[in-house]
């Protein structure tokens, strides 16, 4: 590795899912990696005894409310604290060779772009920004020459097969994915289906939003999006096959017959470790990968009858312009209505298409050039959100 050690290392989300697994790995590595700035979104409990642990110089959290909390707990230690979003901001523009961009929701777009803006390695494991604002972030990493490294699973095994000096010969990227808790199940026991059956992903361990995301296959949508602009390929050269061991993570199609694929455990450490150690790799503590104990790899075409979440999703892609920032939001908003249980799990769908079918009319689909456009895109996404969950609700 060029640079020199300890690689001084930023995590935004340090609290949730990918947070831990990032530290775990870090901790195996203390003379690889120093950890510098952390922030979380309200966590401040969790925030301070990470602090505590790791040392950092700074320590942020989103929520202002939460401000007073997290200095009383780091009192005395000497790590300075802040709230709010121009305090996350600026802890993403911190210098730093590496940045773990993995606070979930339209609040990590600020500082995720604050950090490609400095031109260092960025680590992007939030929707969101490449979602919402893929061309804006892009567009801006290729200025500042910033370099982008996918941490969801899927975008990190295509990343690992992806041959950029072999662009002509690509036909076909091919995320994975699980089908969820109800890739079995018809459309009428999905329709009764609770937060408590929906929350019960059958391989991987997440947050409720992005595990709702999941059984709705909304979270496969989103990655197609993700993944346009991540790699230079055209939206009728991705595609989506169900693999419910989730042991095959992408693959990628060549004109010569060749389909490389990237093979793993089901274990976020594997795709955080190809990105923080890139262009290395280092050891982990993931359960090595044994195809024998496995026993058989099943895939199957995704039913868009069933998960009409995915259908959408794909055709925002094809649309293109503000449709997938449209998509998110209102997606976001009615996730957020199926948990608190005033919507049923395929009114999700429902609420989603009213949303974009709306947007339409009133011509809202706009690409975005500016944080403020996507700004006024999710805003409209949302109000007309709750607008059609009020009316799903009294159906």
């Amino acid at each position: 590795m060029s640079q020199s050690l300890p690689l001084r290392v930023v995590v935004l989300g340090a609290t949730g899912s990918i947070g831990t697994a990032t530290l775990d790995v870090m901790s195996q590595a203390p003379d690889r990696f120093r950890l510098v700035g952390i922030a979380a979104h309200r966590n401040a409990d969790a925030l301070a005894d990470i602090a505590k642990r790791h040392r950092p110089e700074r320590v942020v959290i989103a929520d202002e409310g939460q401000e007073g909390a997290l200095a009383d707990a780091l009192a005395g230690t000497g790590i300075a604290t802040a709230a709010g979003l121009a305090a996350l901001t600026d802890l993403g523009a911190m210098p730093a060779d590496i940045v773990v961009a993995a606070i979930s929701g339209a609040a990590g777009l600020a500082p995720t772009l604050a950090a490609i803006r400095t031109g260092t390695r960025v680590a992007i494991a939030n929707k969101e920004c490449l979602v919402t604002a893929g061309s804006l972030v892009m567009a801006e990493a290729k200025r500042a020459g910033a370099t982008i490294l996918p941490v969801d699973s899927e975008h990190n095994a295509i990343f690992q097969v992806f041959e950029d000096n072999a662009l002509d010969a690509i036909e076909e990227v091919i995320l994975t994915a699980s089908g969820g808790p109800f890739r079995t199940w018809d459309r009428a026991k999905m329709a009764a289906a609770g937060p408590e059956q929906a929350l019960k992903h059958p391989n991987w361990s997440m947050g409720a939003k992005i595990t709702i995301d999941s059984a709705t296959l909304m979270n496969k949508g989103l990655e197609l999006i993700e993944a346009y602009h991540l790699f230079p390929v055209r939206p009728d050269q991705l595609s989506v096959v169900v693999h419910p061991q989730s042991i095959v993570h992408g693959l990628v199609r060549y004109s010569d017959g060749s389909c490389l694929a990237q093979l793993g455990t089901p274990d976020m450490r594997t795709p955080i470790a190809n990105c923080l150690n890139w262009p290395d790799r280092a050891p982990t503590r993931v359960k090595p990968l044994d195809l024998v104990e496995i026993g058989s790899l099943t895939f199957e075409a995704p039913d868009l009858d069933r998960f009409e979440c995915l259908g959408l999703a794909m055709a925002a892609l094809r649309r293109g312009e503000g449709a997938p920032t449209l998509l998110n939001a209102a997606n976001e908003v009615a996730v957020f209505a199926f948990l608190e249980k005033r919507i049923g799990f395929l009114d999700i769908a429902a609420c989603v298409e009213r949303v974009l079918n709306s947007a339409e009319r009133a011509h809202m689909v706009s690409e975005p050039k500016s944080l403020d456009d996507v700004a006024a895109l999710d805003a409209y996404a949302r109000r007309t959100a709750k607008e059609a969950i009020s009316e799903l609700a009294r159906a």
